[in-house]
């Protein structure tokens, strides 16, 4: 039986690329792709995968948040985490958010590949050069900002929302919510965190890994 895996990057020609990748392996199949991070969510519980192949980063739900909800949920799938970023503290955190894995996106596709293949057997896989920093790093601070458990889940997807520079509106139309929710969940976000206008709070979405910047609202 193949091993079936959703591949979730908001980038299209990357996603597409390993898409064509993994579909010419004889053991794997990919079933769905994703955008970002509320798509994959959708899409894991629709096709129950085995394996999860997420981008840190995405826009409207990151990668990091993705993993933490579907964790808490029981599905059988596993994360295998993609990033450009080679960071202990980064990868400590997708580990701690209930991923399996973690390769960077300038390995081989063999290297991934081998790592869809472990992660399906239930074991833990990070790519060569990882391994010795997250194990160097593995008694420094911790890698997750603790203010973020202050926040429930829809008030960091909050934070990365505004953060990327979606309007309240456009926020309320995305998550199919009154602007009136929206901005209820702002001051609770601002209340929480000590802190006051978008500027501070993108400074904190930053520091705390939910965004990157990579991709903002018009």
């Amino acid at each position: 039986m193949k091993i079936r895996v959703i591949v979730a990057d908001d980038h299209h020609c990357v996603r597409e690329g390993l898409v064509a990748l993994l579909d010419r392996e004889t053991d794997i199949e990919v079933v769905a792709q994703a955008r970002d991070g509320m798509e994959l969510v959708r899409l894991a519980r629709e096709w129950q995968p085995d394996v999860l192949l997420v981008d840190l980063y995405m826009p409207c739900m990151n990668g990091l948040e993705a993993i933490r909800r579907l964790r808490s949920e029981p599905l059988a799938c596993r994360s295998l985490c993609l990033s450009m970023q080679s960071d202990p503290r980064q990868v400590q955190a997708a580990l701690d958010a209930g991923a399996s894995g973690f390769v960077l996106k300038d390995n081989s596709f063999d290297e991934l590949a081998r790592g869809v293949r472990r992660v399906h057997a239930g074991q833990l896989f990070l790519s060569g050069e990882l391994l010795g920093q997250v194990l160097t790093h593995s008694g420094a601070a911790p890698a997750i900002d603790p203010t973020l458990q202050r926040l429930t889940p829809r008030e960091r997807q909050m934070v990365q929302l505004l953060a990327e520079g979606f309007s309240t509106q456009q926020i309320a139309d995305h998550l199919h919510v009154s602007a009136k929710t929206v901005a209820t969940h702002r001051e609770h976000v601002f209340a929480k965190l000590q802190i006051q206008g978008i500027a501070q709070l993108t400074r904190y979405a930053l520091r705390a890994g939910l965004s990157s910047l990579e991709a903002r609202g018009p």
